[in-house]
């Protein structure tokens, strides 16, 4: 592939999905689920003067537990410094923030198509074969519905695929020539950069520096100083562009790290994000017992092996996942295929209840790509095998990406209008809240003071009013926590789950 046809390819993909995310994103006119919403009222918060703060307390775990509170004691703020910026230009709403959500979408499957076309290289197929299985993989990857949805949504999703496949394709072409990589070497600082970038979007980059430091050390044959350097200079980028963000945690919290992501481990369920009176606690979670504890890990590894990655893609998925123990030993693909695993296992088994709020949900976009990729890879190689036994005198190498750009297209199709409902219903049902409340002579404004919620970031940011998680606990344990807050007098239960 020349330079001029990469170039092309790249701009025709990232072309292809710009337009595809900007007619979905247009169906979307509400922040869903809660974290989209924290990320959104967050940067509007910053805009506005206020800082990085938030009026939603939905965790009691880390203190100051106060009005306004600051933000990010648990998740981390890329995706609003990127929502942000257009939200600057354009105003502070949730269309604004789409604006980065689509664009940054948008890169993914021009990465897809790169590392489908490093394969397709390293195999050394035909460039006609090529050219058409790099740019199905581009393709697909902008209408599979797990890339689309969260393309859609300004959270941590799909910059972090940006994070974890560009770090992938950094990797590769490093361990290539090791030698040639020096202190100013443009791949090392890029992946310190894309380190660094990563450990403001989510916790799981220490996995993806790990996994560096692993190869640069144990998967080149390089003298040892050579090994130093690659591992030194990525990790003092990195430790760089992340240490004002750990100063601002040292000032805010106590501590530069977000360490109420260890509790994550002893959930029982995830209502204990919202726990007041019971955190959660070591003894507390080895009380269950081994039986409940390893039934817990098994729910943790079939919720994301199926909520997460199988159903959302079909019948893509289930194709690439078969294939993936033969299409994944590539050493183009080895880094994706071991941070996967590795991300997959570890979240699993590690948060076996957190995850089932979406752990390994916002992680999995890199795991989607791979998985897109291995489906066509199978597709191609089958469809290949079948043409020799039939004595095809032309290959039909376009059959495979057109299987699977259809079939994503069609489960998209299918779905994303149901989730374009839904946010328009949660819109609709928060605009009557206020109005009923204002007629029952309790309005939702800054007179009501804090109130407790079972969806206190929607109200937070709907109300512009502090908003208290209603913990799952006894109705002692809540009145606890109203007389703690003063002026604390309202509970409004919407749509109750739980022991509510």
């Amino acid at each position: 592939m020349t330079r001029r046809e990469a170039v092309a390819s790249a701009l025709l993909v990232f072309a292809v999905a710009l337009v595809v995310r900007i007619a979905f994103a247009s169906q979307i006119v509400f922040p869903k689920p809660e974290d989209t919403a924290y990320y959104v009222g967050v940067a509007r918060n910053l805009i506005e003067g206020r800082g990085l703060v938030t009026d939603a307390l939905w965790s009691y775990q880390t203190p100051p537990l106060v009005f306004p509170h600051p933000a990010f004691e648990v998740w981390l703020p890329l995706p609003t410094f990127l929502a942000a910026i257009p939200m600057a230009i354009f105003g502070t709403t949730f269309q604004a923030a789409q604006v980065s959500s689509v664009l940054v979408g948008a890169v993914v499957p021009v990465l897809a198509w790169r590392l489908t076309a490093d394969v397709a290289s390293e195999r050394g197929l035909s460039p006609d074969r090529a050219r058409t299985l790099a740019l199905g993989a581009g393709l697909t990857s902008t209408v599979y519905l797990p890339l689309l949805l969260n393309s859609a949504l300004p959270d941590s999703t799909m910059a972090f695929a940006i994070v974890v496949l560009g770090a992938c394709l950094l990797i590769t072409r490093i361990v290539r020539d090791p030698r040639g990589a020096r202190p100013t070497d443009p791949r090392l600082l890029g992946l310190g950069v894309l380190l660094g970038v990563g450990a403001l979007t989510r916790n799981e980059t220490a996995w993806l520096a790990l996994l560096w430091a692993a190869t640069a050390w144990f998967g080149t044959s390089a003298p040892r100083p050579v090994r130093v350097r690659l591992v030194a200079v990525v990790a003092v980028v990195a430790l760089l562009v992340f240490a004002q963000w750990a100063y601002r945690n040292v000032v805010a919290f106590g501590s530069p790290l977000p360490g109420q992501a260890i509790n994550n481990a002893f959930y029982l369920s995830g209502f204990d994000i919202f726990a007041w009176h019971d955190p959660p606690t070591l003894p507390r979670y080895l009380a269950l017992g081994p039986a409940r504890l390893i039934e817990m890990r098994f729910e943790g590894l079939s919720h994301n092996l199926f909520n997460v990655l199988f159903f959302l893609g079909l019948p893509l998925s289930l194709i690439g996942l078969v294939g993936l123990p033969w299409q994944g030993r590539s050493p183009a693909l080895r880094p994706l295929v071991l941070y996967s695993l590795v991300v997959f296992l570890f979240i699993s088994l590690v948060f076996p209840a957190a995850t089932q709020w979406g752990t390994f949900l916002h992680a999995a976009a890199p795991v989607h790509v791979l998985l897109v990729i291995s489906g066509l890879l199978v597709l191609d190689a089958g469809i290949a095998a079948l043409g020799r036994r039939l004595g095809w005198t032309k290959p039909i190498t376009w059959l495979g990406p057109a299987f699977g750009m259809f079939t994503s297209v069609l489960f998209s199709i299918v779905l994303l209008g149901s989730f374009g409902a839904g946010s328009r219903t949660t819109a609709t049902l928060y605009q009557e809240l206020a109005t009923r409340m204002a007629a029952s002579g309790h309005p939702l404004d800054a007179s009501a003071g804090p109130v407790i919620t079972n969806f206190p970031i929607w109200m937070a940011e709907t109300r512009r009013i502090p908003s208290l998680a209603l913990p799952d606990e006894p109705p002692a344990d809540v009145l606890s926590l109203a007389n703690h807050f003063a002026n604390t007098h309202l509970l409004v239960l919407i749509e109750p789950e739980g022991k509510h």
